[in-house]
């Protein structure tokens, strides 16, 4: 017999909490349209989000996984979406994530260099998705310290999650040409900086896309091949 508790029923529990999550009358139709390409349960459930879990998400965009990790870890858990200055000051450019924290109630804004973002306790999962090449862009860029903060505000055995648009074989070479990345290098940076890999998804694989063009390029946009991974911080 399995008791509250038990790793099984905590796994059924946090995938009930993301289809729950995903059916959610209140994504915006735009977002639902993307869902056949982006498999947002399948995605969510792999990242090993909980209900009760206190996840930062860097760079949220437009909103598109905030809502559903706002409605899978539900009222007693918490999302706190980081966001780079540059978009804080544009005008408007905080408008739709704050729209989604008023609505939600349980997401908190941040606005904070991605080196050096803090929240209120340590977290049990940082989250970024089609995001991780961009962190290697720019005269600033500085990725070591990218990972170095995400490792700062995890717990003890909190998880770490990227997907992103795949160029396999090209390294870091075409982060901001193409917007893609090698995930053999993502996986070296990860490690370095003290993550072990625990799983990898290719649950967004697309073996058509040619990997030599842009992403938004009309004949991938949308449909890109992309990985996933799940990095642990060690207990």
């Amino acid at each position: 017999m399995l008791m509250l508790g038990t790793p099984m029923v905590q796994a059924q529990d946090g995938l009930e909490a993301v289809e729950a999550a995903v059916a959610d009358p209140d994504r915006p139709a735009a977002d639902t349209a993307r869902d056949i390409n982006r498999k947002p349960a399948e995605i969510t459930a792999f990242a090993g989000v909980m209900p009760g879990d206190v996840v930062v998400e860097l760079a949220p965009g437009g909103g598109y996984y905030t809502r559903i990790l706002a409605r899978t870890v539900g009222s007693e858990g918490h999302v706190y979406a980081v966001m780079p200055a540059a978009f804080a000051n544009r005008p408007g450019g905080l408008d739709a994530i704050n729209a989604i924290s008023a609505h939600y109630g349980n997401v908190t804004v941040v606005v904070a260099d991605f080196t050096d973002f803090t929240v209120e306790k340590p977290v049990d999962l940082v989250w970024t998705t089609e995001n991780y090449h961009d962190f290697q862009n720019g005269p600033t860029a500085n990725i070591a310290g990218v990972n170095a903060a995400v490792f700062r505000a995890l717990k003890p055995g909190g998880a770490y999650f990227v997907e992103d648009h795949s160029a396999p074989g090209t390294g870091l070479t075409v982060t901001s040409t193409l917007h893609r990345i090698d995930p053999a290098a993502v996986i070296e940076q990860v490690t370095a900086a003290g993550f072990a890999l625990e799983g990898q998804s290719d649950v967004l694989a697309n073996p058509e896309d040619p990997h030599d063009v842009a992403v938004r390029s009309a004949e991938v946009a949308g449909k890109t091949d992309k990985f996933a991974l799940r990095f642990r911080k060690p207990e």
